[in-house]
């Protein structure tokens, strides 16, 4: 018998920092540029009708010192603004467009506020459950977890999300999220179910006033959804692409058992992205105008008391698993990624971008973006 040579997989394999090729800060850039094509599995959808945009000509924006360093930054990818239907600003560097896919990272997360919002709705899904309650088997780091405490970022385990400590556990997560082999390539790899049923040290601290940002809740969710749902994950994902009308492709990578990583393993263009924000603009409602969204869970979510973000983005609070401050609601994302959308003037603004330092996150740098986006929507 034949025994061909092989070698690891060599975007999907650990090294230095531990971290795989694709994030590492020299190929950073090109990973979250081509990541739909560089995971381990990955879902791809498209919608049944497109929402069409048109170039507002007539609108004049007002583009800002703070926004153009943003644009002037190399970590800058793309950015798009709509407005309604209208594309009021569209900006792209020169190694890519604004319809290129990009990994959104943690904007991913909106996909769990939009599900369990239509699970509440039904009666599915009770927020004042434990999640325990709907995992038996889970362990006990989210056993007695609420699952409201778990949409809110509002609880302490072991788990541990810190971009600067090589070691956390968001990276060994990544394994399961399907982005990295384990660095033995010889050994099975985790699926979603057994790393999130390995989390333990629950502590029942009341109520928390600063996030607790873990994206293994997200993780928690995923299965609950998967558990309650009548249909499958790949059919949420569908109804909600077919609700915003993209005009290229959502990819999302997988877990080896088949879990969507809604934790952090989307890919959009800015120019979807933009689309996907809207429907947090139009009261959740689809593109024919029925409802789509639990617009009822959506006003509750932005109107409610929820744990603040940590500074510099303390203005914004964690609710139902998005950031909002009473009007913009959106998410942030790993590297550079961010959603806003103003509630109130129906704008909708998507940026993407790479960090290529060494950690692949900047607490200042983010905290720039979500202020200048915002002052920029404020403008409509």
């Amino acid at each position: 018998m034949q025994i061909y040579n092989t070698i690891p997989n060599p975007d999907l394999t650990v090294d230095k920092n531990n971290k795989q090729r694709w994030n590492q800060p020299e190929h950073r850039r090109h990973g979250f540029h081509n990541a739909n094509k560089l995971f381990r599995r990955a879902l791809m959808v498209r919608s049944k009708n497109v929402l069409v945009l048109e170039p507002q000509k007539d609108t004049i924006v007002q583009i800002s010192s703070n926004l153009q360093n943003l644009l002037d930054h190399p970590a800058f990818s793309a950015l798009c603004c709509i407005h309604k239907d209208k594309i009021v600003l569209e900006v792209a560097a020169n190694d890519f467009s604004t319809t290129r896919p990009h990994s959104i990272q943690s904007i991913s997360k909106l996909h769990v506020h939009l599900i369990v919002g239509r699970l509440v709705e039904q009666g599915a899904l009770m927020l004042n459950a434990r999640v325990g309650d709907y995992l038996p088997d889970i362990g006990s780091g989210y056993a007695e977890a609420p699952i409201q405490a778990v949409l809110d970022m509002a609880v302490t385990n072991n788990f541990s999300e810190n971009y600067f400590d090589p070691n956390s556990d968001c990276f060994t997560e990544e394994i399961a999220l399907g982005w990295r082999l384990p660095s033995d390539t010889h050994l099975v790899e985790t699926d979603l179910t057994k790393f999130t049923n390995s989390i333990t040290g629950y502590e029942d601290r009341g109520v928390h006033s600063i996030a607790q940002y873990k994206s293994a809740n997200t993780d928690v969710l995923t299965r609950i959804i998967a558990r309650v749902s009548s249909k499958t994950l790949a059919q949420h994902i569908e109804e909600i692409a077919d609700a915003i009308g993209y005009e290229g492709a959502f990819y999302i990578s997988l877990s080896p058992e088949g879990y969507p990583a809604f934790s952090g393993g989307g890919c959009l263009s800015a120019r979807d992205l933009a689309r996907f924000g809207l429907i947090f603009s139009r009261d959740g409602k689809d593109l024919a105008g029925q409802p789509f969204a639990n617009n009822e869970f959506l006003s509750k979510t932005i109107s409610r008391s929820a744990p603040m973000l940590s500074e510099p983005k303390n203005w914004l609070r964690y609710s139902n698993h998005l950031m909002t401050d009473g009007r913009f609601v959106g998410h942030a994302g790993y590297g550079g990624q961010f959603l806003m959308t103003d509630t109130q003037n129906k704008t909708s603004l998507s940026f993407l971008s790479v960090l290529e330092n060494e950690d692949g996150y900047d607490d200042a740098y983010m905290g720039d973006v979500a202020v200048t986006l915002r002052d920029f929507l404020g403008q409509f």
